[in-house]
């Protein structure tokens, strides 16, 4: 059990100087900031969920957010058993796991790298996505061409590998999130909390201003039934499918203890850190589904834009009633909080990949740190392996192999 904090002079703290050990530099308030990108993952698979489950789906996202949420009190408590350990509890699950398995322990770290990884291609598609739909009009050449390299559909209906503008703008999304990151851990902090002021905030207002104006209506939730129509056995399985695709989002939280080993006081504010980014998933993963589906009603959200999550941004912008020219404003912010995903995703997925690596789960070239103490050749990993999710042309079949990686990581 490793609960030695490293010593902060001497020898440690060259070894920081030099790179070979991460910098303690983020405090608790900033590990939530870094972590706020968790709560807006809500806006991914919002549409998916609604497709699954119906008028029951704010009901799918409450009692899923609340089942991470009394999980990371246990999160908490290990990860002040592992202060000098980053990746959070990909690693924490190897290291319990070894003693009896050394097969079952590094599949803990694959499925969560392979669960959280994809973030990156699917915020970054939704991103360009959003940004492509208020600039151009939908049958903009820009919008329409496409260069198919792969049929999949033996896999799944019109799934292909293809180049287009959603991947090329995409693509620049992502090169931009690893140049910010790459500056180190307080840098990423900062830009987070920018991203939440100009993102995370607005969709709060987005969702509060329909609530207050009265723009719910209950008989949107009517009859509050699974899609099929009934709570029977066919219902119930709905309703349970649509909490394993919504357990990917909203057990989020999690995410804030990948980084322990580049806090000032883990032992003191860890938990802190992880409880507060629980706290902020259960307010929007509980608040957002429920505005979205009392506006909306079911139909609206079964719509191909929402189902694939790319029309949430336009969607969620016209529950305000403005105008075109602030519609596309709100549009803009709400990329902000997508590329606020992006970032958290970045940040504690390579870090489980540096983690691996360092302690031999993963291959060893992930096991290297650059001058800022960042894992640099882990964020080139995740910035290849999405790349390539990210020529992909359906972002929710990504998704839901993500959520089977996550779940099969949990349990």
């Amino acid at each position: 059990m490793e609960t030695v904090l490293p010593q902060q002079g001497g020898a440690a703290r060259q070894a920081a100087e030099s790179g070979s050990e991460m910098r303690r530099d983020v405090n608790w308030w900033q590990v939530v900031f870094i972590a706020a990108g968790s709560p807006a993952l809500v806006m991914f698979s919002l549409g998916g969920i609604s497709a699954v489950t119906g008028t029951i789906s704010p009901l799918v996202w409450f009692v899923s957010v609340m089942i991470g949420f009394v999980a990371i009190f246990t999160y908490a408590e290990i990860a002040g058993m592992h202060p000098n350990k980053s990746g959070g509890t990909a690693v924490y699950g190897a290291t319990a796991w070894v003693r009896y398995s050394k097969i079952i322990a590094p599949m803990s770290i694959w499925s969560n790298w392979l669960a959280w990884s994809p973030i990156l291609a699917i915020g970054s598609g939704l991103g360009s996505g959003y940004l492509l739909s208020i600039f151009l009009p939908a049958d903009h050449v820009l919008n329409t061409w496409q260069l198919t390299l792969i049929d999949l559909g033996f896999l799944k209906n019109d799934l292909s590998i293809r180049i287009n503008t959603q991947f090329i703008v995409g693509t620049i999304l992502m090169v931009i999130v690893w140049s910010i990151q790459h500056a180190g851990i307080s840098r990423t902090a900062r830009v987070q909390i920018i991203l939440t002021l100009g993102g995370i905030i607005p969709l709060m207002f987005v969702t509060i201003i329909p609530l207050f104006a009265g723009k719910v209506e209950m008989s949107n939730f009517t009859p509050f039934v699974p899609l099929n129509g009934e709570w029977n056995l066919d219902g119930w399985g709905l309703m349970l499918g649509g909490m394993f695709l919504a357990a990917w989002s909203a057990y989020a939280a999690e995410n804030a203890v990948c980084y322990m080993s580049e806090m000032k006081d883990p032992r003191g504010e860890g938990a802190k850190a992880i409880i507060w980014s629980g706290v902020l998933c259960v307010v929007l993963y509980s608040l957002v589904p429920f505005v979205f589906q009392g506006v909306l009603g079911t139909e609206y959200m079964l719509s191909p834009g929402i189902v694939t999550g790319e029309g949430v941004g336009v969607a969620l912008a016209s529950m305000v009633g403005a105008g075109a020219i602030f519609e596309k404003v709100v549009v803009i912010m709400l990329t902000f909080t997508l590329f606020l995903a992006i970032m958290t995703a970045m940040a504690g997925s390579s870090r489980t990949l540096y983690q691996g690596g360092h302690d031999g789960w993963m291959p060893k070239f992930l096991d290297k740190l650059n001058e800022n103490g960042v894992p640099t050749r882990a964020m080139w990993t995740d910035l290849a392996f999405n790349a390539l999710l990210l020529l992909m042309s359906d972002y929710l079949f990504v998704l839901a192999v993500s959520a089977v990686n996550y779940v099969l990581f949990h349990y």
